[in-house]
C-alpha cells in the first residue's frame, strides 16, 4: 500500500510548480495533505505583504483544491494555515511550529493518513519534521536558496542545512543542486513537461497582438533575473518585431513598455500558455548570469521545446541536454541574428521529440520507486 503524503509547498493554485505537477500525478494512488506556503521571509510593510496576510486570514483553513485547479485528484486536501513566516530566533521557531501543529494535527487525524511521508520544498518546514506523525522526510530542492530573490537568505540557508541533515531522501532538479547534497541520499530529478498540452496544436489566443509581424515571446516571472539591458538593446534594434511578455511584472520590467513594440500581457492561466507560445516566432529565455540561474532548471524550457517553435536563450547549465535545439546567445547582436534566422524556421519535430518522453508522468513513475524504498 502506498504511503500518504504531507506536503509543504507554495500556495496551491498558482502557476503550477514542479511540486504541484509531481503531486498531482502521485495523488491518485494516495491521500495528500498540501500545506500552503509558510513563507521564506518575514513580512514587510508593503501592499503585497498586507494583501497576502489578509488572504491568509480570510480564506478558510481547508480549501477545496479542485476550485483552484481543475482536474485535481479528489484526495488532495489543501490547508491554508496561519503562521509566523521564516522565524529566526529559537523561541519564535518553537512558537511557530507549535502553532502550525495545533492547526494541522486535527486535519491529519481526520484524514486518516496511512504511514505518511513529510515532503517539503521549503526549508523553513524543517521545524515540522517530527511533529506531524511522519516517519520519513523528503526534501525536494529546485532552487539555490542562498541566491534566490525574495527570501531571507541567512534564515533559509540555515534551515536548509538542518533539513539536509534530517532528510531521508533528497531530490534535486539540476546537476548543480545535486552535487551539493550527500550522494547516498540524493537523486537527480529534472523537471518534466505536460507534453500533450504544449505539443497539441491549438488556436491563437484572442488577445495575442502583432498578427502581421514576427513575435519574440516570453512567459514566466518578469523578475530581476531577466537580462533587461540585453532585451532593451534587441528590442530597439528590431522595430519591425513584436515582443510579448506574459507573467507577473517587477518594477524593472515595467520600463519595457517604453518601447513601442512591447506588450506586457500580465499573467495567464497555465493551460492557456500554448495559445501564445505556439503562435509566436521564437521563445526567449533571456536570463542574467548568476548563481540562481546557474542552479535552475526552468519548467518553461521543456514547455517551449514541446511546441516545436525556435528557442533562443542566454547560456546556463540546464541547457546542456538540449543544446542541439536551443540557440545560445550572449550579446544583443547574437540574439538579433538568432531571431532573424527564426523567421525562416518551421516547426521542429526533432525538437519536440527530444522532450516527448520527459513527461511529468514519467518523472512521477521514477519518483514512486524512490518513495517505495523509504
Amino acid at each position: 500500500m502506498n504511503r500518504d503524503l504531507i506536503v509543504f509547498g507554495e500556495d496551491w493554485g498558482g502557476l503550477p510548480s514542479s511540486t504541484q505537477h509531481l503531486i498531482q500525478h502521485l495523488a491518485p494512488q494516495r491521500k495528500v495533505i498540501w500545506i500552503n506556503s509558510i513563507g521564506l521571509r518575514q513580512p514587510r510593510l508593503s501592499f503585497h505583504d498586507i494583501k497576502r496576510a489578509w488572504y491568509k486570514l480570510i480564506v478558510p483553513t481547508v480549501i477545496d483544491a479542485s476550485v483552484q485547479i481543475t482536474n485535481t485528484p479528489h484526495n488532495i486536501t489543501v490547508v491554508n494555515p496561519t503562521t509566523l513566516p521564516a522565524p529566526r530566533a529559537q523561541y519564535s521557531r518553537k512558537l511557530a511550529a507549535n502553532w502550525l501543529t495545533k492547526q494541522l494535527l486535527p486535519i491529519i487525524k481526520q484524514t486518516k493518513l496511512h504511514n505518511p511521508i513529510l515532503w517539503t520544498s521549503i526549508p523553513t518546514a524543517v521545524d515540522m519534521a517530527n511533529k506531524l506523525g511522519a516517519k520519513s522526510l523528503v526534501y525536494y530542492c529546485c532552487d539555490d536558496f542562498s541566491s534566490l530573490v525574495g527570501v531571507d537568505h541567512d534564515t533559509v540557508t540555515k534551515r536548509e542545512v538542518e533539513l539536509i541533515e534530517k532528510a531521508d531522501l533528497i531530490l534535486a532538479s539540476s546537476e548543480i543542486l545535486f552535487n551539493r547534497f550527500p550522494k547516498s541520499r540524493t537523486h537527480l530529478l529534472p523537471h518534466g513537461v505536460d507534453y500533450k498540452l504544449f505539443s497539441t496544436p491549438v488556436l491563437r489566443a484572442g488577445d495575442m497582438p502583432y498578427s502581421q509581424r514576427p513575435i519574440a515571446g516570453f512567459y514566466g516571472s518578469l523578475s530581476e533575473w531577466l537580462n533587461y539591458s540585453l532585451l532593451d538593446a534587441v528590442i530597439s534594434a528590431l522595430p519591425n518585431w513584436g515582443f510579448v511578455f506574459i507573467g507577473q511584472i517587477c518594477k524593472r520590467a515595467v520600463a519595457l513598455k517604453e518601447h513601442n513594440n512591447v506588450i506586457l500581457l500580465g499573467s495567464r492561466p497555465h493551460h492557456l500558455l500554448p495559445t501564445y507560445s505556439q503562435h509566436w516566432t521564437a521563445s526567449l529565455l533571456p536570463f542574467t548570469d548568476n548563481a540562481q540561474i546557474n542552479a535552475c532548471n526552468p519548467l518553461k524550457l521543456r514547455e517551449y521545446l514541446a511546441t516545436g517553435i525556435p528557442v533562443i536563450s542566454t547560456p546556463f547549465p540546464a541547457l546542456k541536454s538540449y543544446s542541439d535545439f536551443v540557440s545560445k546567445v550572449k550579446t544583443p547582436h547574437e540574439m538579433i541574428q538568432a531571431l532573424i534566422k527564426a523567421q525562416f524556421k518551421r516547426r521542429n519535430e526533432a525538437q519536440q521529440n527530444a522532450v516527448k518522453s520527459h513527461t511529468w508522468a514519467a518523472r512521477a513513475k521514477e519518483l514512486e520507486r524512490w518513495l517505495s524504498t523509504l
